[in-house]
C-alpha cells in the first residue's frame, strides 16, 4: 500500500503542522536536520511525538558529522521511548546542511561507518569508536530495552549510494525519482498543487515555487558552477552571488534554502520551467506522475513545499491522493 507523508522543516510552527498532518490522514511527517536554518531536529521530533498519537515520525535526513554516534543513538532511542514504533531515521551525506557551512558532502565510507555504529549501539552492543569502546549504558527504565529496532533509511541518488542503501539500510529515500528493488522506497517531491482556475503565471504559484526552483541554482553553484549558465537567468544569478565576499558567499547562497527568497539572489530565479523542475501541476497531472513513480518502484511519497503557505499545500496534497 502506497504511503503519503509530508516534509516539515523544524521551526516555530512545525508541531502545529504535524498535528494537522495527523488530522488530515498523512501516514507520517519527516523533518530534515538543518540546524543552521531552524530548530533542532531531535527537539522538534520529540515535541511531535509528545503532541500526536498516531502519525509516523521521520528524520529525513540526519547528517552524521553533526553528532557522535552515541549521541545519535541516544536521540533515536529517546524518541522511540516517547512514541514506540512510530519513528524512522533517514541518513544522508548532507548537501544543504554541509554546503551551508562551506563543506562538501560526506563520503559514502563515512556514511557506512556511522550508520553501522548507530545500528550496533541500538542493538546494545559495545563497539570501538575512534579507539574507545562505547555502548548505550542506560539503566533500566531510562531507554527502551535493547535491541531498539528503529528502521534506518539512506538517502541517495547515484548508483553507489543506492547500493550502499541496499547493503546497510532498511530502505531508500530518493529526491524526485524512484528505484526498484527496495522494500521501502520513499520519493521526496516538492511543489504546489494548482487549483482549477490557476496557471503558472499566477502570483500565488510563482511565489510558492520560486524558493523550490532556487534549489537547482544552489545545487549547481555547489557542484557544477559552470552549469549555472544552463539555467534560465543563471548568469545574472551568479553575478549577484559574486558580489558577496568569497569567504561568506556560501552563507549568502543557502540562506532561506527552499523556504523563501530572502538571500538577495533568488529573486532572479526564473520560474518558467516550474512544472519540470518541481512537483507542480494540476491534480490530474500530478496523479499521473505519482502513478509513474509507483511503477518505477516508489512505495511512498514525502510531499514538501516552500514556506509560503504550508497549510494550504498540506490540504491540497491530501485531497490529491484522497486522504
Amino acid at each position: 500500500m502506497t504511503t503519503y507523508a509530508f516534509r516539515l522543516p523544524p521551526g516555530p510552527n512545525t508541531v502545529a503542522y504535524a498535528k494537522l498532518a495527523e488530522k488530515l490522514g498523512y501516514e507520517s511527517v519527516w523533518c530534515p536536520e538543518i540546524p543552521a536554518f531552524g530548530h533542532d531536529i531531535w527537539i522538534t521530533l520529540a515535541q511531535i511525538a509528545e503532541q500526536t498519537s498516531r502519525i509516523g515520525i521521520g528524520a529525513a535526513v540526519l547528517i552524521p558529522s553533526y553528532r557522535h554516534p552515541v549521541a545519535q543513538a541516544s536521540a533515536i532511542a529517546t524518541v522511540e521511548a516517547i512514541a514506540p514504533g512510530r519513528l524512522r531515521a533517514g541518513f544522508g551525506t548532507g548537501f544543504t546542511g554541509r554546503a551551508g557551512m562551506g563543506k562538501p558532502p560526506l563520503k559514502l565510507a563515512d556514511m557506512r561507518q556511522h550508520m553501522e555504529q548507530v545500528r550496533s549501539l541500538l542493538k546494545g552492543e559495545a563497539i570501538d569508536i575512534d579507539g574507545g569502546m562505547a555502548q548505550l549504558l542506560a539503566s533500566d527504565g531510562f531507554l527502551p530495552d535493547r535491541p531498539i529496532n528503529v528502521p534506518l533509511l539512506f538517502a541517495a541518488q547515484g548508483p553507489k549510494g543506492r547500493q550502499l542503501a541496499h547493503d546497510i539500510a532498511d530502505g531508500l529515500i530518493s529526491m524526485g525519482s524512484a528505484a526498484s528493488g527496495f522494500d521501502t522506497c520513499l520519493v521526496s517531491v516538492n511543489g504546489t498543487v494548482l487549483d482549477d482556475d490557476e496557471d503558472m503565471s499566477t502570483p500565488r504559484v510563482r511565489d510558492a515555487v520560486k524558493p523550490l526552483i532556487a534549489l537547482a541554482y544552489h545545487f549547481k553553484y555547489t557542484t557544477d558552477r559552470a552549469g549555472l549558465k544552463s539555467l534560465p537567468n543563471g548568469e545574472a544569478w551568479l553575478a549577484s552571488v559574486e558580489q558577496v565576499p568569497e569567504a561568506v558567499r556560501h552563507l549568502s547562497v543557502h540562506r532561506g534554502h527552499t523556504l523563501d527568497v530572502s538571500n538577495g539572489h533568488d529573486q532572479l530565479v526564473d520560474v518558467g520551467n516550474a512544472k519540470e523542475m518541481t512537483f507542480t501541476g494540476t491534480r490530474d497531472e500530478l496523479r499521473a506522475r505519482l502513478k509513474a513513480l509507483e511503477a518505477a518502484g516508489a512505495t511512498g511519497f514525502i510531499f514538501g513545499t516552500s514556506g509560503v503557505d504550508v497549510e494550504r499545500e498540506m490540504h491540497a496534497y491530501a485531497d490529491l491522493v484522497g486522504l
